[in-house]
Parts: structure tokens; sequence; C-alpha cells
């Protein structure tokens, strides 16, 4: 049966949705969402998992600052690395079995971070949308510095943006997302709040500043060539170009599958995602 859960962390209280029980499990699924998105962006996937696979327990939670947990206190921006610690902490009280990982884009950023430094903690990894870190040329570092630092002023002035509904909410996001409404509905209304007559998205709005640092092509190549568990690339057909047009190198060491599909292919494909899931664990 799904519950919701809550896991304690140094800077708040994480909220996550589980299947099963970690205590008796052998293997501890653990999902990462994507940037403003929520554990429910796995909800279709978790129903299926559960139901075809019921002996392992799964767990799909809110990053800090999205969906139901809480937001970081202070004048906090979320930087990326910050969330490789949120996630070791979270797994500490999780699950002491078998661990995979299993990402869609920051959170397949995040996995594969992880992975690679923490290779003792996790059996496993699935990417979906994601291939490894972000990186990008040494020469754009000033400019990537100055860029983040003027966004996060205008983030700090930016008023808070009402809707009429959870409907309008949802149309607004599958436009931007260019999905099905019915397959984005369960992000929006999870990720939902009503004040008095109108609906806010519950995310941090801090969420939405740039970076300030991103790693370089060498860098993000140190961390792909050191996961040294069984990994699985999984990429939409019309997800994001760059993901596909990688250099040989940087897809070496894992499994690449391309789906139907856009950037959220994993809702789009639930059932060929879960297959795709259950091959690599079967590996383990």
């Amino acid at each position: 049966m799904l519950r919701e859960t809550q896991y304690s962390l140094k800077s708040g209280q994480i909220h996550a949705l589980e299947y099963g029980n970690a205590e008796i499990s052998d293997i501890s699924i653990i999902f990462l969402h994507g940037w403003l998105d929520n554990a429910a962006s796995f909800l279709t996937i978790l129903s299926e998992l559960a139901s075809s696979s019921p002996s392992i327990h799964l767990c799909a939670i809110d990053l800090p600052g999205h969906g139901h947990s809480e937001h970081k206190i202070g004048d906090h921006f979320y930087p990326f690395h910050d969330y490789i610690d949120d996630v070791y902490q979270v797994l500490a009280n999780l699950s002491p079995n078998k661990r995979v990982l299993v990402g869609h884009s920051l959170g397949a950023l995040i996995a594969s971070c992880y992975s690679a430094a923490f290779p003792e903690q996790v059996a496993g990894l699935v990417q979906i949308e994601g291939n490894g870190p972000l990186a990008e040329s040494p020469l754009n570092s000033v400019k990537r510095l100055r860029d983040g630092v003027i966004s996060r002023q205008r983030i700090r002035r930016k008023p808070l943006r009402a809707m009429t509904s959870i409907q309008d909410a949802i149309e607004r996001r599958a436009k931007v997302n260019n999905i099905q409404p019915e397959l984005i509905a369960p992000i929006v209304k999870r990720g939902l709040e009503q004040r008095e007559e109108r609906w806010y998205w519950r995310h941090d709005t801090y969420l939405q500043s740039d970076s300030l640092y991103r790693m370089s092509v060498d860098s993000a190549e140190q961390f792909r060539q050191q996961i040294t568990c069984p990994q699985l690339v999984i990429l939409g057909e019309e997800g994001f170009a760059h993901l596909q047009q990688s250099e040989p190198h940087t897809q070496s060491h894992a499994a690449i599958e391309v789906i139907a599909g856009g950037h959220h292919c994993h809702l789009q494909q639930s059932s060929r995602v879960c297959d795709l899931i259950l091959g690599l664990v079967n590996k383990i």
C-alpha cells in the first residue's frame, strides 16, 4: 500500500512516497525527481513495480524545496552539490538494503554523482533523461558566476504567481513540458497549495535561480568513469537533444535505451521504463 513518509535532515523534513518494507526487503529502489517536479513524478511506476514485484521496497522522495518537503531556511539557493549531502542523510535513515538509484533529469544528475562518490552504497543506477553531471567549458565560468548572482537578485524581487484553479496549473505545465495534461497532473497536484481562492506552487522560488558554477567536461567525465555499479541510461526520442549527441566515451560504461516520448518519457512509457528498471535489478 502506498504511504506518505517523512525523514529528518539537518535542514528540515523530507517527504516521500513509499511501497513495501525496507526492513524485510533485499532491495530498495530510491527515486529522485527532476527540477521543479516532485515524488509524484514516479507514482505510476511505483504502482506498477509494487504490483509486479511486491517484495521490493520503493521510495520516491521530494527533494528539499520541492513537493511537500520543507524549504531550506534563510537565503538558501540550493546549489547542486548540496543535494548529494541531502541524499546521504536520507539514505542513512532509509534502508540498509542493496540500493538502486533511479533519477530523472536533475535527479539523474544527483544519482550519478552520488553513485560515483559513494559506490559502496549503490548497487545499481538508472538515469532517465540524464547521463552524468552537467558540464561546460571553463571559458564560461566567469559569465556563469555573474549571471547567477544577478539571477538571485531577480528571484528575490519576483512576486509569487497565483493561478485560478488546479486545471489552470495543469494546462500551463502540460504546455511547458509538451506532454498530455493527464500525465503531468499528479506532479502538478502535489506541487500546489491553496490560499483563499487562489493556487500557488509549493516549491521554493529560490530553486529558479541560475547556478553559480558548473563543472568542467573533464571533471564530469571523472564522475562517469568512477561509477562502478550496473547502470542504465534511458532517453526519450524527443527528449533533450544534447543527451543523444554525447561523445561516445561518455557512454562507454552505461547501457543506453532510447524509448518513445520526450523529456518526461517515464510518464509516457511507464510500463517500458518499469521493465527496464526490473531488468537492471535482476542483474544485481
